[in-house]
Protein backbone atom coordinates (compact mmCIF):
# COMPACT_ATOMS: atom_id res chain seq x y z
CA UNK A 1 0.00 0.00 0.00
CA UNK A 2 0.64 3.36 -0.43
CA UNK A 3 0.56 5.52 2.19
CA UNK A 4 0.28 9.69 3.21
CA UNK A 5 0.24 10.62 6.54
CA UNK A 6 -0.79 14.41 7.35
CA UNK A 7 1.55 15.83 10.01
CA UNK A 8 4.66 17.30 11.62
CA UNK A 9 4.68 16.68 15.36
CA UNK A 10 5.99 13.90 17.82
CA UNK A 11 2.65 12.28 17.27
CA UNK A 12 2.94 11.80 13.39
CA UNK A 13 6.33 10.48 13.74
CA UNK A 14 5.56 7.71 16.08
CA UNK A 15 2.73 7.24 13.81
CA UNK A 16 4.95 6.99 10.88
CA UNK A 17 7.53 4.58 13.08
CA UNK A 18 4.93 2.00 13.61
CA UNK A 19 3.03 2.33 9.67
CA UNK A 20 6.83 1.77 8.46
CA UNK A 21 7.28 -1.36 10.29
CA UNK A 22 4.07 -2.64 8.65
CA UNK A 23 4.48 -5.66 6.10
CA UNK A 24 1.46 -4.31 4.01
CA UNK A 25 3.19 -0.81 3.28
CA UNK A 26 4.56 -0.46 -0.08
CA UNK A 27 5.43 3.25 0.06
CA UNK A 28 5.28 6.05 2.99
CA UNK A 29 5.19 9.82 2.64
CA UNK A 30 4.61 12.70 4.99
CA UNK A 31 3.52 16.41 4.77
CA UNK A 32 4.92 18.27 6.55
CA UNK A 33 6.80 15.78 8.34
CA UNK A 34 10.06 16.46 10.40
CA UNK A 35 13.71 15.71 10.80
CA UNK A 36 13.47 12.50 12.67
CA UNK A 37 10.20 11.45 10.32
CA UNK A 38 12.55 11.76 7.25
CA UNK A 39 14.20 8.60 8.52
CA UNK A 40 11.06 6.32 8.06
CA UNK A 41 9.26 7.91 5.59
CA UNK A 42 9.48 10.64 2.24
CA UNK A 43 8.63 14.19 3.54
CA UNK A 44 7.42 16.25 1.09
CA UNK A 45 6.56 19.95 1.29
CA UNK A 46 2.71 19.87 0.73
CA UNK A 47 0.14 22.39 2.68
CA UNK A 48 -1.93 20.15 4.38
CA UNK A 49 -4.60 22.97 4.40
CA UNK A 50 -4.56 23.26 0.22
CA UNK A 51 -7.05 20.23 0.27
CA UNK A 52 -6.96 20.47 -3.50
CA UNK A 53 -2.70 19.79 -3.62
CA UNK A 54 -3.61 16.97 -0.87
CA UNK A 55 -5.55 15.36 -3.34
CA UNK A 56 -3.64 15.73 -6.51
CA UNK A 57 -0.61 14.51 -4.96
CA UNK A 58 -2.47 11.51 -4.14
CA UNK A 59 -3.67 10.71 -7.52
CA UNK A 60 -0.26 11.49 -8.80
CA UNK A 61 1.24 8.99 -6.79
CA UNK A 62 -1.28 6.40 -6.70
CA UNK A 63 -1.56 7.30 -2.81
CA UNK A 64 -4.26 4.20 -1.48
CA UNK A 65 -4.36 5.81 2.19
CA UNK A 66 -4.43 9.02 3.75
CA UNK A 67 -3.98 9.07 7.72
CA UNK A 68 -4.83 12.33 9.42
CA UNK A 69 -2.61 13.06 12.51
CA UNK A 70 -3.34 16.34 13.84
CA UNK A 71 -6.92 18.16 14.62
CA UNK A 72 -6.87 21.39 12.42
CA UNK A 73 -7.03 19.50 9.16
CA UNK A 74 -10.41 17.37 10.66
CA UNK A 75 -11.90 20.59 11.80
CA UNK A 76 -11.94 22.02 8.08
CA UNK A 77 -13.21 18.52 6.47
CA UNK A 78 -9.88 16.72 4.74
CA UNK A 79 -11.41 13.98 5.58
CA UNK A 80 -14.32 14.85 3.67
CA UNK A 81 -12.88 16.29 0.56
CA UNK A 82 -10.63 12.80 0.39
CA UNK A 83 -13.88 10.96 0.49
CA UNK A 84 -15.30 12.56 -1.95
CA UNK A 85 -12.26 12.58 -4.31
CA UNK A 86 -12.34 8.59 -4.02
CA UNK A 87 -9.38 8.63 -1.43
CA UNK A 88 -9.70 6.48 1.74
CA UNK A 89 -8.99 8.42 4.53
CA UNK A 90 -8.55 7.43 8.17
CA UNK A 91 -10.28 9.99 10.69
CA UNK A 92 -13.51 11.52 11.35
CA UNK A 93 -15.52 13.66 9.36
CA UNK A 94 -15.66 17.44 9.91
CA UNK A 95 -19.06 17.11 11.38
CA UNK A 96 -18.14 14.35 13.14
CA UNK A 97 -15.13 15.69 14.54
CA UNK A 98 -17.07 19.01 16.08
CA UNK A 99 -16.51 16.38 18.92
CA UNK A 100 -12.91 18.54 19.19
CA UNK A 101 -13.84 21.76 17.41
CA UNK A 102 -16.55 22.49 19.47
CA UNK A 103 -16.66 22.55 22.88
CA UNK A 104 -20.28 23.18 23.27
CA UNK A 105 -21.42 20.49 20.80
CA UNK A 106 -20.17 17.87 22.96
CA UNK A 107 -21.45 19.37 25.98
CA UNK A 108 -24.86 19.64 24.64
CA UNK A 109 -24.41 15.59 23.33
CA UNK A 110 -23.53 14.48 26.54
CA UNK A 111 -26.43 16.53 28.21
CA UNK A 112 -28.44 15.36 25.75
CA UNK A 113 -27.21 11.58 26.05
CA UNK A 114 -27.09 11.61 29.89
CA UNK A 115 -22.98 11.18 29.51
CA UNK A 116 -21.27 11.82 32.63
CA UNK A 117 -19.52 15.50 32.63
CA UNK A 118 -18.68 18.25 34.87
CA UNK A 119 -21.98 20.96 34.95
CA UNK A 120 -21.35 24.10 32.63
CA UNK A 121 -23.08 26.68 30.28
CA UNK A 122 -22.01 28.57 26.69
CA UNK A 123 -21.44 32.01 26.89
CA UNK A 124 -21.48 34.44 23.55
CA UNK A 125 -21.12 37.58 25.88
CA UNK A 126 -18.29 38.11 28.25
CA UNK A 127 -20.62 40.31 30.60
CA UNK A 128 -22.71 37.06 30.78
CA UNK A 129 -20.08 34.65 30.97
CA UNK A 130 -18.52 36.92 33.88
CA UNK A 131 -21.86 36.45 35.77
CA UNK A 132 -21.97 33.06 35.82
CA UNK A 133 -18.45 32.76 36.96
CA UNK A 134 -19.11 35.15 39.91
CA UNK A 135 -22.64 32.85 40.61
CA UNK A 136 -20.55 30.08 40.62
CA UNK A 137 -17.14 31.00 42.83
CA UNK A 138 -14.26 29.22 42.00
CA UNK A 139 -12.31 26.97 41.82
CA UNK A 140 -13.77 26.95 37.90
CA UNK A 141 -12.78 26.28 34.03
CA UNK A 142 -12.38 28.75 31.55
CA UNK A 143 -12.50 26.92 28.26
CA UNK A 144 -12.36 28.23 24.62
CA UNK A 145 -15.13 27.34 22.41
CA UNK A 146 -12.96 26.00 19.50
CA UNK A 147 -9.20 24.14 18.95
CA UNK A 148 -6.46 26.05 20.70
CA UNK A 149 -3.39 23.59 20.28
CA UNK A 150 -4.23 22.38 22.89
CA UNK A 151 -4.34 25.22 25.36
CA UNK A 152 -7.33 26.68 25.40
CA UNK A 153 -8.49 26.13 28.78
CA UNK A 154 -7.84 27.79 32.17
CA UNK A 155 -8.33 25.90 35.40
CA UNK A 156 -8.94 29.07 37.91
CA UNK A 157 -8.34 28.64 41.43
CA UNK A 158 -9.63 32.30 42.49
CA UNK A 159 -12.58 34.57 41.14
CA UNK A 160 -9.90 36.78 39.68
CA UNK A 161 -8.16 34.17 37.37
CA UNK A 162 -11.72 33.12 36.16
CA UNK A 163 -12.84 36.82 35.21
CA UNK A 164 -9.11 37.52 33.84
CA UNK A 165 -9.26 34.02 31.85
CA UNK A 166 -13.25 35.42 30.45
CA UNK A 167 -11.61 38.46 29.19
CA UNK A 168 -8.61 37.30 27.85
CA UNK A 169 -10.61 34.75 25.98
CA UNK A 170 -13.15 37.20 24.33
CA UNK A 171 -10.76 39.74 24.02
CA UNK A 172 -8.65 37.46 21.57
CA UNK A 173 -6.45 35.77 23.36
CA UNK A 174 -7.14 32.71 21.47
CA UNK A 175 -8.26 34.08 18.06
CA UNK A 176 -11.72 32.79 16.95
CA UNK A 177 -11.39 29.75 18.93
CA UNK A 178 -12.38 31.95 21.85
CA UNK A 179 -15.22 33.90 20.22
CA UNK A 180 -17.50 31.90 22.68
CA UNK A 181 -16.16 30.02 25.61
CA UNK A 182 -17.85 26.48 27.80
CA UNK A 183 -17.40 27.64 31.91
CA UNK A 184 -17.25 24.37 33.86
CA UNK A 185 -17.45 23.07 37.07
CA UNK A 186 -14.12 22.25 38.54
CA UNK A 187 -13.58 18.35 39.03
CA UNK A 188 -11.75 17.32 41.78
CA UNK A 189 -9.66 13.85 40.91
CA UNK A 190 -7.36 12.00 38.44
CA UNK A 191 -7.26 12.75 34.81
CA UNK A 192 -5.73 9.81 32.70
CA UNK A 193 -6.30 9.68 28.28
CA UNK A 194 -8.80 7.01 26.73
CA UNK A 195 -8.74 5.51 23.36
CA UNK A 196 -10.64 4.17 21.12
CA UNK A 197 -10.65 3.25 17.40
CA UNK A 198 -13.99 3.86 15.72
CA UNK A 199 -16.09 2.36 12.69
CA UNK A 200 -19.26 4.44 12.87
CA UNK A 201 -20.80 1.65 14.81
CA UNK A 202 -18.33 -0.63 16.87
CA UNK A 203 -15.36 0.50 19.37
CA UNK A 204 -12.53 -1.02 19.69
CA UNK A 205 -10.62 -0.07 23.28
CA UNK A 206 -6.77 1.05 22.69
CA UNK A 207 -4.57 1.23 25.55
CA UNK A 208 -4.84 3.59 28.35
CA UNK A 209 -2.43 6.36 28.78
CA UNK A 210 -1.80 9.55 31.19
CA UNK A 211 -0.10 12.99 30.21
CA UNK A 212 1.18 15.67 32.29
CA UNK A 213 -0.20 19.01 30.84
CA UNK A 214 1.70 21.34 32.82
CA UNK A 215 4.79 22.97 32.40
CA UNK A 216 7.32 22.37 35.50
CA UNK A 217 7.63 19.91 37.95
CA UNK A 218 5.03 19.20 40.58
CA UNK A 219 2.01 19.43 37.85
CA UNK A 220 2.61 23.25 37.78
CA UNK A 221 3.08 26.51 35.80
CA UNK A 222 0.39 26.74 32.67
CA UNK A 223 -1.00 24.32 30.59
CA UNK A 224 0.60 23.24 27.98
CA UNK A 225 0.10 20.59 24.76
CA UNK A 226 1.39 18.12 26.90
CA UNK A 227 5.02 17.46 29.05
CA UNK A 228 5.22 13.58 28.93
CA UNK A 229 3.22 11.11 29.40
CA UNK A 230 2.80 7.04 29.87
CA UNK A 231 0.84 4.03 29.21
CA UNK A 232 -0.79 2.07 30.71
CA UNK A 233 -2.89 4.38 33.58
CA UNK A 234 -2.62 2.84 36.28
CA UNK A 235 -5.75 4.76 37.50
CA UNK A 236 -7.81 3.12 35.00
CA UNK A 237 -8.86 -0.08 36.10
CA UNK A 238 -10.53 -3.00 33.64
CA UNK A 239 -13.55 -2.28 35.57
CA UNK A 240 -13.51 1.54 34.82
CA UNK A 241 -12.33 1.18 31.07
CA UNK A 242 -15.55 -0.97 30.97
CA UNK A 243 -17.07 1.87 32.43
CA UNK A 244 -16.04 4.22 30.26
CA UNK A 245 -16.92 2.51 27.37
CA UNK A 246 -20.68 2.03 28.70
CA UNK A 247 -21.44 5.28 30.09
CA UNK A 248 -19.03 7.62 27.44
CA UNK A 249 -17.94 6.07 24.42
CA UNK A 250 -20.48 3.56 23.11
CA UNK A 251 -23.29 6.43 24.09
CA UNK A 252 -21.66 9.09 21.94
CA UNK A 253 -21.43 6.73 18.63
CA UNK A 254 -24.58 6.21 18.82
CA UNK A 255 -25.59 9.53 19.16
CA UNK A 256 -23.56 10.53 15.99
CA UNK A 257 -24.90 7.93 13.76
CA UNK A 258 -28.13 8.80 15.05
CA UNK A 259 -27.29 12.27 13.83
CA UNK A 260 -26.07 11.41 10.30
CA UNK A 261 -22.60 11.87 11.14
CA UNK A 262 -20.82 8.29 12.29
CA UNK A 263 -17.58 9.29 13.99
CA UNK A 264 -15.28 7.02 12.33
CA UNK A 265 -11.41 7.43 13.55
CA UNK A 266 -9.62 7.35 16.94
CA UNK A 267 -11.99 8.95 19.58
CA UNK A 268 -9.72 10.25 22.70
CA UNK A 269 -11.53 10.75 25.77
CA UNK A 270 -9.90 12.87 28.46
CA UNK A 271 -11.38 11.21 31.51
CA UNK A 272 -11.87 12.35 35.49
CA UNK A 273 -11.43 9.70 37.90
CA UNK A 274 -13.76 11.42 40.52
CA UNK A 275 -15.53 10.24 43.93
CA UNK A 276 -18.75 9.23 41.81
CA UNK A 277 -16.94 7.78 39.31
CA UNK A 278 -15.44 8.64 35.65
CA UNK A 279 -16.65 11.52 33.98
CA UNK A 280 -15.87 12.95 30.72
CA UNK A 281 -13.36 15.93 30.57
CA UNK A 282 -13.23 16.54 26.98
CA UNK A 283 -12.68 14.35 23.35
CA UNK A 284 -10.32 14.87 20.88
CA UNK A 285 -10.40 13.73 17.49
CA UNK A 286 -7.54 12.63 17.31
CA UNK A 287 -4.22 10.55 19.02
CA UNK A 288 -3.21 12.58 21.94
CA UNK A 289 0.17 14.11 21.86
CA UNK A 290 2.24 12.80 23.21
CA UNK A 291 -0.01 10.23 24.74
CA UNK A 292 0.35 8.61 21.28
CA UNK A 293 4.09 7.97 21.54
CA UNK A 294 3.65 5.06 24.32
CA UNK A 295 0.73 3.56 22.36
CA UNK A 296 2.49 3.02 19.66
CA UNK A 297 5.68 1.86 21.52
CA UNK A 298 3.60 -0.86 23.52
CA UNK A 299 1.20 -2.02 20.50
CA UNK A 300 2.67 -5.18 19.01
CA UNK A 301 0.21 -5.56 16.38
CA UNK A 302 0.11 -4.26 13.10
CA UNK A 303 -1.51 -0.58 12.93
CA UNK A 304 -2.47 -0.66 9.49
CA UNK A 305 -4.73 -2.82 9.21
CA UNK A 306 -6.55 -1.30 12.60
CA UNK A 307 -6.57 1.97 10.62
CA UNK A 308 -8.10 0.76 7.94
CA UNK A 309 -10.60 -1.20 9.24
CA UNK A 310 -11.73 2.01 10.88
CA UNK A 311 -11.93 3.36 7.79
CA UNK A 312 -13.66 0.53 6.30
CA UNK A 313 -16.30 -0.04 9.17
CA UNK A 314 -14.65 -3.50 10.06
CA UNK A 315 -13.84 -3.29 13.71
CA UNK A 316 -16.41 -5.41 14.98
CA UNK A 317 -14.39 -8.83 15.13
CA UNK A 318 -11.41 -7.11 15.30
CA UNK A 319 -8.27 -7.34 18.05
CA UNK A 320 -5.11 -5.84 18.87
CA UNK A 321 -2.22 -6.79 20.80
CA UNK A 322 -0.40 -4.92 23.49
CA UNK A 323 3.12 -5.21 25.18
CA UNK A 324 3.19 -5.72 29.01
CA UNK A 325 6.04 -3.09 29.21
CA UNK A 326 5.72 0.22 30.46
CA UNK A 327 6.58 3.02 28.08
CA UNK A 328 6.99 6.91 28.72
CA UNK A 329 8.08 9.97 27.05
CA UNK A 330 9.89 13.35 28.31
CA UNK A 331 8.79 16.60 26.34
CA UNK A 332 12.21 18.25 25.62
CA UNK A 333 11.06 21.80 24.82
CA UNK A 334 12.76 25.10 23.53
CA UNK A 335 13.09 27.63 26.45
CA UNK A 336 9.89 29.97 26.66
CA UNK A 337 7.10 27.69 25.74
CA UNK A 338 4.04 27.50 26.13
CA UNK A 339 4.74 31.01 25.90
CA UNK A 340 7.18 32.92 23.31
CA UNK A 341 10.50 31.01 22.18
CA UNK A 342 13.54 31.20 19.52
CA UNK A 343 13.81 29.05 16.85
CA UNK A 344 17.00 27.62 15.24
CA UNK A 345 19.31 26.63 18.29
CA UNK A 346 21.39 23.13 17.60
CA UNK A 347 20.51 20.06 19.28
CA UNK A 348 23.65 17.41 19.43
CA UNK A 349 23.97 14.27 21.20
CA UNK A 350 20.83 12.45 19.62
CA UNK A 351 22.42 9.28 18.87
CA UNK A 352 24.52 9.11 21.97
CA UNK A 353 20.67 9.49 23.42
CA UNK A 354 19.30 7.17 21.26
CA UNK A 355 21.87 4.01 21.94
CA UNK A 356 20.64 4.12 25.44
CA UNK A 357 18.79 0.86 26.53
CA UNK A 358 14.94 1.11 26.13
CA UNK A 359 15.21 3.93 24.40
CA UNK A 360 13.66 5.46 20.70
CA UNK A 361 13.44 9.44 19.89
CA UNK A 362 10.45 10.95 18.05
CA UNK A 363 10.92 14.48 16.56
CA UNK A 364 8.67 17.27 17.08
CA UNK A 365 9.17 20.97 16.20
CA UNK A 366 12.81 19.75 14.40
CA UNK A 367 14.26 20.44 11.07
CA UNK A 368 17.22 19.84 9.45
CA UNK A 369 20.16 21.56 8.32
CA UNK A 370 22.75 19.28 6.38
CA UNK A 371 23.80 16.81 9.25
CA UNK A 372 22.51 19.45 12.03
CA UNK A 373 19.11 19.21 13.57
CA UNK A 374 17.97 22.59 14.40
CA UNK A 375 14.93 23.19 16.93
CA UNK A 376 11.82 24.62 14.83
CA UNK A 377 9.19 24.80 17.79
CA UNK A 378 8.26 25.04 20.79
CA UNK A 379 7.18 20.89 21.65
CA UNK A 380 10.82 19.99 20.21
CA UNK A 381 11.71 15.85 20.71
CA UNK A 382 10.15 13.27 22.32
CA UNK A 383 12.63 10.94 24.69
CA UNK A 384 10.32 7.75 24.95
CA UNK A 385 11.95 4.45 26.63
CA UNK A 386 10.32 1.24 27.29
CA UNK A 387 11.07 -0.89 30.76
CA UNK A 388 9.02 -3.36 33.28
CA UNK A 389 7.88 -1.19 35.62
CA UNK A 390 7.35 2.98 35.17
CA UNK A 391 10.59 3.66 37.32
CA UNK A 392 12.79 1.59 35.03
CA UNK A 393 11.22 3.45 31.88
CA UNK A 394 11.30 6.89 33.63
CA UNK A 395 15.09 5.84 34.58
CA UNK A 396 15.98 4.56 31.40
CA UNK A 397 14.04 7.96 29.60
CA UNK A 398 16.36 10.52 32.01
CA UNK A 399 19.80 8.86 30.81
CA UNK A 400 19.09 9.61 27.63
CA UNK A 401 17.51 12.90 27.62
CA UNK A 402 21.06 13.53 29.76
CA UNK A 403 22.99 12.45 26.75
CA UNK A 404 20.92 15.28 25.08
CA UNK A 405 23.09 18.10 24.37
CA UNK A 406 20.70 21.80 23.96
CA UNK A 407 21.10 24.51 26.53
CA UNK A 408 18.34 25.97 25.04
CA UNK A 409 15.91 23.53 25.54
CA UNK A 410 13.89 22.68 29.10
CA UNK A 411 12.14 19.20 30.33
CA UNK A 412 10.05 18.48 33.32
CA UNK A 413 12.28 15.75 35.54
CA UNK A 414 9.43 14.18 37.14
CA UNK A 415 6.99 12.58 34.54
CA UNK A 416 5.43 9.59 35.94
CA UNK A 417 5.61 10.36 39.46
CA UNK A 418 1.98 9.63 40.07
CA UNK A 419 2.48 5.91 38.69
CA UNK A 420 6.17 5.58 40.38
CA UNK A 421 4.53 6.47 43.67
CA UNK A 422 2.05 4.13 43.44
CA UNK A 423 4.84 1.54 42.00
CA UNK A 424 6.67 2.37 45.52
CA UNK A 425 4.02 2.25 48.34
CA UNK A 426 0.94 0.32 46.58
Amino acid sequence: MNILLLGSGGREHALAWKIAASPLLTKLWCAPGNAGIAKDADCVALDMADHAAVIAFCRANAVDFVVVGPDAPIAAGIVDDLGAAGIKAFGPTKAAGQLESSKSFTKALCRANAIPTAAYEHFTDAEAAKAYVRAQGAPIVVKADGLAAGKGVVVAMTLADALAAVDMMFGGGFGEAGAEVVVEEFMRGEEASFFALCDGEHALPLATAQDHKRAFDGDTGPNTGGMGAYSPAPVMTEALCAQVMDEMIRPTLRALAAMGTPYKGVLYAGVMVTAQGPRLVEYNARFGDPECQVLMLRMMSDIVPALLASADGQLKNFSLRWYDNVALTVIMATKGYPGDYGKGSVIAGLNEAAACEGVEIFHAGTKADGDRVLANGGRVLNICATGKTVKEAQRRAYAAVDRVRWPEGFCRRDIGWRAVEREEHP
